[in-house]
């Protein structure tokens, strides 16, 4: 087949490679490749098989799975990466997973299934449904989605990614947009993933950890918890490959459960400082209240901390308050390259998790513990039809937060020129790539001094008590003070560490340390005593140990100092937040307009209005509108539900905006799907009245009943059931003379009473036969509402004289169990 003149043109617009139908064409870049590939084969392996202009050991496209794990547990999600190094970026993409020498021919040779994480960056291909790709065409650096191992016995998998740029299409067999999972075996079931390569870095490096919370009502509008919406305070390390602070499809430990459902950091941090030899840094950082604050007033929550070889992996969680048990946090992020360098920096974006410890599901159900104890899981819009997140089409979850970590300082601990290749230090070979000038010249600075050669440009609070010794035995620990960096007054100048290390052994160890107290770390500090101007902040600590030889502890326990909130802020100034993010360009192709907006936080305290504009507006440039053939509006809200109650349809439709002389448009304008209303009502149903029973007397007033059976109860607020038993009056023969009767009485028990001694097996005489006893009563058709019971006598011997009428089995009938359901 040759292709049209149309697609071809299509190369000339990267933007839109991934969404338009001939894709697979515009990656061929020549009729000849196609014409190789067998007509029988399906759009998946013509993707596969296209060859496009390649380079080989480039490194700015990588394709990643979180925890750069080398296996999978079968049907374990992993959040995978696909990103470009600054100042590269791709339009367009492909993601697939294949069974490991498959060429992806036939539906079964895909593994695994993709989730969508964000719907407005990525989308299931419509000729090639395994595979994901972009949903809009324009520049980007990352994309994340999910993807959901396949089951066991599938063996090995890889995951390949394409990358569209500039006409140019990237298509690597091998290398860094290839990564290969094997199926971890069963005996290594509840072991982390963790990196299996030693970190090969030198020295240390220096990171600051920023939170960004943008879990609001206008992103997650379904029962958004107005008041006491907030993010906890921030609590976790940088410790080695040995400890596991928290995992996926791990048990949640005590400390985690308590900040997971009371947001309370404290045992968490105990357990972190249990781990001494394994943790390096202990990671704090203040609550966020409000929970949406990306760029508000107040920084976001920042803390700084530090990795060296052996503890190179970061972790940390806050919970996300109000909820049950929900979370967001990283894992083991390994802030160590291959290369043998330190990461740069990493951006994430955060979607919520569930600890296993509470059941709830919704942000206020109230405390239902989980018994037994439930594995770490993400959460996912299918969990239940009450929840937040809840999608009836599976849809993914809005990221709630992103954090970013920023690489801030790097010191090296070998003692060579930085451009040698390897250096030799204490025995041991350690590389060392700079990333750029600033790390070459940090990487030539001399060894601090003993002395105190803090620049007279940088000023400092005064130092805090130093902390408890790392180490509660004789063996050797470590302790740690710190100071507060208040101002730079020359930027050129840079200014040494806020933390100062020494060396320790526990309580008692020491004779000059007999009488030494043994502290808790510093809690966070309070918020700000006011909003405006300056004001007092707190912090306080406890008495851990006391002196040994009995001797009272003279250490402070609290602390005060003042703070500032917008400094400049007298009795007629506006407190704003901070600008929000901009919006949508207005035009989808060429020059359009885009808007940001903040809001008064705080009106003056005169009573004055506030003159600081509220909302900003500039120009935005999209892709020249001749570039794009297939030009549509968005779309519409979707319709109402085709019915009041239960499943329906609903619709949206859109335009077409383009001229037809810019191509043919093949995409869809109107879109169906299934929509979920309340169950309709379903009314009681009965089953038709019995027939009427006999009469309970025998001669004279008395009555007879009917009953019906409950066929279905009512739902869903249906009609509720009418009466079940009904009674009416039944009236026979008059009763005989009382003593006429009282004598046949006496003559038929002394008639009864000599044929019981004759023959207790004989029934009861009647004119003309003989009956068996009466049988016991049944069981009563209904336990409440009205039943009835049933009993019986048969013919036992019929003489010759009787009648037939007369003499014939009988049935008796009662009610029972009449009182109300």
């Amino acid at each position: 087949m040759r292709l049209p003149p149309a697609p071809l043109r299509l190369s000339r617009s990267p933007a839109l490679l991934a969404l338009a139908l001939p894709l697979a064409a515009v990656l061929a870049f020549s009729d000849e490749t196609l014409d190789k590939v067998p007509k029988s084969e399906g759009y998946c392996s013509r993707i596969l098989r296209a060859q496009g202009t390649r380079r080989e050991g480039y490194t700015e496209f990588s394709l990643r799975v979180e925890g750069d794990p080398d296996f999978y547990k079968p049907g374990t999600s992993y959040r995978v990466t696909l990103s470009a190094a600054t100042p590269s970026y791709f339009r367009g993409f492909t993601l697939i997973a294949l069974k490991e020498h498959r060429e992806g021919d036939k539906e079964e040779d895909h593994a695994g299934t993709f989730q969508i994480i964000d719907e407005e960056e990525t989308q299931f291909m419509s000729n090639c449904p395994v595979a994901v790709t972009e949903s809009t065409p324009r520049r980007r650096t990352r994309i994340q989605v999910f993807w959901v191992a396949p089951p066991a016995g599938t063996g090995c998998v890889i995951l390949k990614a394409s990358i569209v740029q500039k006409r140019i299409i990237y298509f690597q067999d091998e290398g860094s947009l290839t990564k290969k999972l094997c199926e971890q075996d069963s005996m290594f079931d509840g072991v982390t993933d963790k990196p299996i390569l030693d970190c090969c870095a030198c020295g240390t490096a220096k990171y600051r950890l920023t939170f960004y919370g943008n879990w609001s009502e206008k992103t997650h509008p379904k029962d958004y918890p107005r008041r006491a919406n907030h993010w906890s305070a921030i609590i976790g390390g940088s410790h080695s490959k040995n400890y596991v602070l928290w995992e996926y499809g791990g048990y949640a430990s005590e400390g985690v459960k308590q900040v997971a459902e009371l947001g309370s950091p404290v045992k968490m941090e105990e357990e972190i400082r249990q781990q001494s030899d394994e943790v390096l840094t202990v990671i704090k950082a203040k609550a966020q209240w409000p929970a949406w604050q990306p760029l508000n007033v107040r920084a976001a929550p920042s803390a700084e901390f530090s990795v060296d070889r052996t503890r190179h992996l970061m972790s940390f969680l806050t919970m996300m308050g109000p909820s049950p048990d929900w979370n967001v946090g990283l894992s083991a992020e390994d802030l160590c390259t291959k290369e043998c360098g330190w990461v740069q920096k990493v951006v994430q974006d955060l979607i919520p998790w569930d600890a296993g410890t509470d059941s709830g599901v919704t942000y206020e159900s109230p405390n239902r513990p989980t018994i037994p104890q439930e594995k770490i899981r993400p959460l996912t819009s299918l969990d239940h039809p009450q929840s937040p997140f809840y999608d009836p089409e599976g849809g993914s979850i809005t990221q709630v937060a992103r954090v970013v970590i920023e690489r801030i300082a790097r010191k090296s601990d070998c003692k060579c020129w930085p451009r040698t290749p390897s250096c030799s230090h204490r025995g041991e070979q350690c590389n060392i790539v700079p990333d750029n000038v600033d790390d070459i010249v940090a990487d030539l600075a001399p060894e601090e001094k003993d002395e105190d050669d803090t620049p007279e440009t940088c000023i400092y609070s005064n130092w805090s008590p130093w902390s408890a010794c790392s180490s509660s035995t004789c063996d050797k620990g470590k302790r740690m003070r710190q100071r507060m960096l208040k101002a730079q007054l020359d930027l050129s100048v840079p200014c040494p560490d806020t933390q100062d290390f020494q060396p320790c052994m526990g309580p008692g160890c020491s004779d000059e340390e007999g009488s030494t107290c043994t502290m808790s770390e510093w809690i966070t500090w309070s918020p700000c005593s006011i909003s405006c101007g300056m004001g007092v902040r707190s912090r306080e600590r406890y008495v851990k140990q006391f002196p040994e030889d009995g001797s009272v502890c003279m250490l402070p326990t609290e602390e005060t100092e003042k703070c500032t909130v917008n400094e400049e802020c007298t009795s007629s100034s506006c407190l704003m937040t901070e600008w929000g993010e901009w919006d949508e360009c207005s035009a989808t192709c060429g020059m359009g307009m885009k808007k940001r907006h903040r809001m008064v936080k705080m009106s003056p305290a005169d009573g004055s209005m506030c003159k600081t504009e509220t909302s900003q507006a500039e120009k935005c440039m999209m892709p020249e509108c001749h570039t794009i053939p297939c030009l549509l509006s968005p779309w519409s809200e979707w319709s109402d539900c085709s019915v009041t109650c239960g499943k329906g349809m609903r619709t949206r439709q859109r335009m077409l905006k383009s001229l037809a002389e810019l191509g043919d448009c093949n995409e869809e304008l109107e879109q169906v799907e299934k929509c979920m209303l309340p169950e309709c009502p379903i009314d009681c149903e009965l089953t038709e009245w019995s027939q009427w029973s006999e009469c309970n007397k025998s001669c004279g007033k008395g009555h007879m009943i009917r009953t019906r059976m409950i066929q279905m109860e009512p739902q869903f607020g249906g009609a509720p059931c009418p009466e079940t038993v009904q009674r009416k009056k039944c009236r026979l023969r008059k009763c005989r003379n009382p003593s006429f009767q009282k004598l046949r009485w006496r003559e038929a028990r002394e008639s009864r009473r000599s044929e019981q001694l004759r023959e207790e097996s004989d029934g009861e005489q009647f004119p003309g036969c003989r009956m068996r006893p009466w049988t016991a009563w049944s069981e009563c058709t209904k336990l409440c509402g009205g039943g009835i019971q049933e009993r019986y006598m048969t013919v036992k011997k019929r003489f010759k004289s009787s009648q037939f009428t007369s003499c014939k089995d009988k049935k008796e009938i009662r009610a029972c169990n009449v009182h109300p359901c």
